[in-house]
């Protein structure tokens, strides 16, 4: 049931004040899809702007647990994200990367320490260890832990508790979270590194489509998203699945990876012109920019005047999911930080309604609670002033 207005932002400024205790109980509610210029089915009836939890509730637990995921969930996310990486064994997990020394405990364990190693990872060198060296039986034997103790060490009280999930456990984990809200829980999955991942053969899409298949998550209708950094994987998924699809899109002078391996000369500013966002609305139904794209920061970091990326966008049907928005000062344009601390928190309400006035489509955030709350005043019935 849609919590209206005035009791939904007094349950979720309770939730802000929750949020590191594990309080839990508070649903998504849903837009009117008629206020939203939505209301075709799927992905377009999403409570508007929509707000996905990135990686979870990663601002208050360890990221890609099922903690994580089950506090994004609870404190009313709208779309909850996974990045997928493979194990030797071919079995996709949820990690932000494939090298998990900074995210689970395997520094800690002796009969592991032979496979610390370097690797070139889409043209960067990396040391650590790697799923995919790494049986799923041998991955379980691993803690996940907080990636950025520095600036979030309440997280680091959750070190140890979670196990590294497989897709497979998230998607059982979503489906029974569904019939218990008697709403369809969303997902917003990447394949990570995927050329690279199908030059070692372990091809991220095919076990990918299959498990979404097994899961009833393939169809136009699905409550998924599917994003990649590489256009031409989600060009692949396209032939495999219809489920919605979004191309991740990071500063607009760098180049997909796959774009430099096939030696296309476009850059990330190439595709999002006019031109560029047309060819993507030929495979895909979203874009994922970084906020940057958007909205340009200076040397100084503060917000410059907007691009016309939402407009051109939309002109070509594209929704758009930036990313990503974060409480701490270190995250936060320097228009919004509060003091010098910078694992403090900022003026996070702020720099979410600067955002939300650009007439973005949703937003990836590791505060999910925050973004609930700031996206009330822009839902149900109220548009931001571009759109």
């Amino acid at each position: 049931m849609t919590q209206g207005g005035a009791a939904r932002r007094t349950v979720l400024g309770a939730a802000v004040l929750a949020a590191g205790t594990g309080i839990t109980g508070l649903a998504a509610g849903t837009a009117a899809a008629s206020e939203a210029g939505h209301g075709d089915g799927g992905y377009r009836d999403l409570p508007y702007p929509t707000v996905i939890g990135h990686r979870g509730a990663s601002g208050y637990r360890p990221e890609h647990t099922l903690g994580s995921y089950q506090l994004a969930l609870d404190l009313g996310a709208d779309v909850i994200e996974q990045d997928l990486v493979p194990t030797r064994d071919g079995h996709l997990v949820c990690r932000h990367e494939n090298e998990i020394g900074g995210t689970t405990d395997v520094p800690d364990h002796p009969e592991f320490a032979s496979r610390r190693t370097t690797k070139s990872v889409d043209g960067v060198s990396v040391t650590g260890w790697f799923t995919e060296d790494f049986t799923l039986a041998e991955l379980k034997t691993l803690r996940a832990k907080e990636r950025i103790p520095a600036v979030r060490q309440r997280n680091t009280l959750y070190d140890g508790q979670w196990a590294v999930p497989t897709f497979e456990e998230v998607l059982r984990w979503a489906n029974r979270e569904s019939r218990r809200r008697d709403r369809q829980v969303w997902l917003h999955v990447e394949t990570k590194h995927p050329s690279y991942f199908r030059a070692l053969g372990l091809g991220l899409e095919e076990p990918l489509a299959t498990l979404l298949r097994r899961y009833g998550r393939d169809r136009r209708d699905s409550a998924v998203f599917l994003q990649s950094f590489e256009p031409s994987s989600i060009q692949r998924l396209s032939r495999l699945v219809s489920a919605p699809r979004v191309v991740l899109l990071s500063a607009a002078g760098t180049r997909p990876w796959d774009f430099e391996q096939a030696k296309d000369p476009r850059t990330v500013a190439d595709l999002v012109k006019p031109e560029g966002l047309r060819w993507i609305a030929g495979f895909a139904q979203g874009i994922g920019p970084t906020m940057d794209l958007i909205l340009p920061r200076d040397a100084a970091g503060k917000l410059g005047a907007p691009t016309t990326l939402v407009k051109d966008a939309h002109a070509h049907g594209l929704v758009l999911h930036p990313y990503t928005a974060r409480n701490e000062n270190s995250f936060l344009p320097a228009d919004f930080r509060k003091g010098t601390d910078p694992a403090a928190y900022g003026d996070a309400f702020g720099a979410f309604r600067t955002y939300f006035e650009q007439g973005i489509d949703g937003i990836f955030t590791d505060n999910p609670d925050t973004g609930l709350l700031a996206a009330e005043a822009f839902r149900p019935g109220r548009r931001p002033v571009n759109r």
